[in-house]
């Protein structure tokens, strides 16, 4: 449940990213079943109310897609994951990173390198996003290597973040 990302102080995937799971998620992401956000905000929230210390969060925030992406997608699936969680454990919702630069999905890169290569700088701070001293969740779909969240936690830490944990429906099975 528990996966390791350079620069988080925790990190929660209930799900292992293979067979069903993974089939659910990229109907989810890509063939526009926004409605199954719900049902993995939910188990997302059950297991972060149940293994992490919480009450330390001030905002949940997610990991923002570029512009064009968003446009094609028509919504960012970790936004509605943000949202339902929210709304579930009753803590701010709120955007705090921007992304910057269109740059190719994560998907396509093969390695841990690449992909740590591939999202160096491609985020900002969102305008008149309040991040200083607080403790920040943020969300995203998968955890594959980290790079993702990673680079998105020194973004937000640079700014001021106290912490960032991270959440996410699955992760990798190591």
């Amino acid at each position: 449940m528990f996966q390791t990302v350079p620069g988080v102080k925790e990190c929660i995937a209930p799900l292992y990213y293979e067979d069903e799971v993974r089939l659910a998620i990229l109907r989810f992401k890509f063939w526009g079943k926004a409605l199954y956000a719900h049902r993995f905000g939910l188990i997302i929230a059950y297991c972060l109310e149940n293994n992490l210390d919480c009450g330390d969060i001030n905002v949940i925030s997610w990991v923002p897609l570029s512009r064009k992406r968003l446009r094609k997608r028509g919504y960012n699936q970790a936004r509605l994951l943000a949202e339902h969680i929210s709304r579930k454990m009753d803590i701010p919702c709120a955007p705090t990173l921007v992304k910057t630069v269109d740059n190719p999905a994560q998907s396509g890169t093969k390695s841990r390198d690449d992909r740590l290569k591939n999202v160096k700088g491609v985020y900002a701070i969102s305008e008149n996003a309040d991040v200083k001293g607080k403790s920040i969740l943020l969300v995203d779909d998968v955890v594959t290597t980290g790079a993702t969240l990673s680079e998105c936690a020194r973004t937000l830490k640079n700014a001021g973040a106290r912490y960032v944990y991270c959440a996410a429906i699955a992760r990798r099975r190591d």
